[in-house]
């Protein structure tokens, strides 16, 4: 019994299924290279004689992927997910938000080539080769995001550099933050009849305190903790960023 493919494969497989790019067809020869780039696959097929095949897909520029990031710097599930080396599978409504498709919505978006002299496109080499693209990806579901123009690393840097950065609110576009309500909270002046007396001040806390409250999360960046990397992101959503 064929084993059902991994989830990203499989959601390759009817994406370009459906602009017929991929037909139900066997590969032909054995692929001996394959290089993923932004918006190329180029691979090399033996069969007989070397073949050299590349698969086109349009890459997005530096302005798209600015709005991709930031729409994912947004979604504090994805980021989690993404840190830890996952690609969640609702990436695709991101991408969709920003009317940046993650998957050829037309077959004009794909190029198919092969040096081999058969006539029907894509030829068995192309399957072949579309067979190792799809088994990379169910390796490092990221193969996808590099086809777009975007691989792991350069992502994730981006991700994280977006978080560290993050602005703080201009103080009078912002609701009081919970943080300066507890700060006050006890200062409400004397009570009648005391004289006077010194109003009983709260306990007094940072931005970050419930970083430190939480458990301890299960997954590191780079070897550091999740925690660390969100906490300038708390410290500057209210203003205590660089204090």
């Amino acid at each position: 019994m064929t084993e059902p493919l991994p989830w990203w494969p499989a959601r390759f497989i009817r994406a370009l299924t459906a602009i017929g790019v991929l037909l139900p067809a066997p590969g032909q020869g054995r692929v001996v290279s394959l290089e993923v780039g932004a918006g190329r696959v180029d691979a090399e097929v033996q069969d007989g004689r070397p073949y050299r095949v590349r698969i086109g897909l349009t890459a997005f520029g530096k302005t798209d992927w600015a709005a991709i990031t930031h729409a994912l710097a947004a979604k504090a599930s994805a980021t989690v997910l993404l840190l830890s080396g996952e690609l969640p599978r609702d990436i695709e409504e991101t991408f969709t938000a920003v009317r940046l498709p993650l998957f050829p919505s037309s077959a004009r978006e794909v190029s198919l080539d092969c040096t081999c002299p058969a006539a029907e496109v894509p030829c068995g080499h192309l399957n072949a080769v579309f067979s190792a693209l799809l088994a990379r990806v169910g390796d490092d579901p990221f193969t996808i995001l590099a086809l777009r123009g975007r691989n792991r690393e350069t992502l994730l840097d981006e991700l994280k550099n977006r978080l560290i950065s993050a602005e703080p609110l201009d103080p009078d576009d912002r609701s009081p933050a919970l943080t300066e309500v507890m700060d006050t909270f006890f200062a409400c002046g004397p009570a009648p009849g005391l004289g006077g007396a010194a109003p009983l001040q709260g306990p007094r806390t940072t931005s970050d305190a419930l970083l430190d409250q939480a458990p301890p999360f299960a997954i590191t960046v780079d070897g550091e903790d999740i925690a660390e990397l969100l906490r300038p992101v708390y410290q500057a959503l209210t203003g205590e960023h660089g204090a």
